[in-house]
């Protein structure tokens, strides 16, 4: 059999960390945020928002904001041709009383899967993309003038990859998953 297309997607992603100095035509970020858009969330409250910075100038503003100082580690981010904010927004009343009575949330989980999809629709088109969880939420809020009410959750940086790293260790399938009994 066949190793389904999916899959093989999925196990070519990597993290990238060295990028082209290369700008990504709005075109692919656009077929990249429809995949986002299309993502599942809890009660359909798509609690998010995704901010695209890909005019060098505004890439250079964030970047300075939201990387520097003890932030610095990821600053590599600031070379690829777009940086995307996920800025998580106030979902569904239902989806709130869902997260209280789960104790999850529900809002976060949304915005993972949502930018899942966003990171493999760039790896389809041949883009790298790097999830960023270590940056200046505050300080990037500030550079994009995002209300202060709401939180930047995650970056990721998407360009021309400029490396292959080989694939990391995984779980065996064992480990990772059973059925019908712990």
């Amino acid at each position: 059999m066949t190793e389904p297309a999916f899959l093989k997607l999925a196990a070519a992603r990597r993290s990238i960390r060295k990028y082209k100095p290369l700008p990504v035509e709005r075109e692919r970020l656009q077929y990249c945020l429809e995949a986002a858009r299309l993502a599942p969330s809890a009660c359909n409250a798509q609690p998010y928002k995704f901010i695209v910075v890909d005019e060098p100038e505004a890439k250079e503003k964030l970047a300075k904001a939201a990387f520097s100082g003890i932030y610095a580690p990821c600053s590599f981010a600031a070379a690829a041709g777009a940086l995307v904010v996920v800025v998580s927004q106030t979902g569904k009343m239902s989806a709130w009383l869902g997260n209280q009575v789960r104790d999850t949330n529900f809002r976060l989980v949304d915005i993972g899967i949502a930018a899942e999809h966003f990171v493999l629709a760039a790896e389809e088109q041949g883009l790298g993309t790097c999830w960023l969880g270590w940056f200046n939420a505050r300080a990037a809020a500030r550079a994009l003038n995002i209300p202060r009410a709401l939180r930047p959750e995650i970056m990721l940086s998407v360009g021309w990859p400029d490396e292959a790293p080989p694939a990391r260790k995984r779980k065996s399938m064992e480990e990772l998953a059973s059925f019908n009994k712990y």
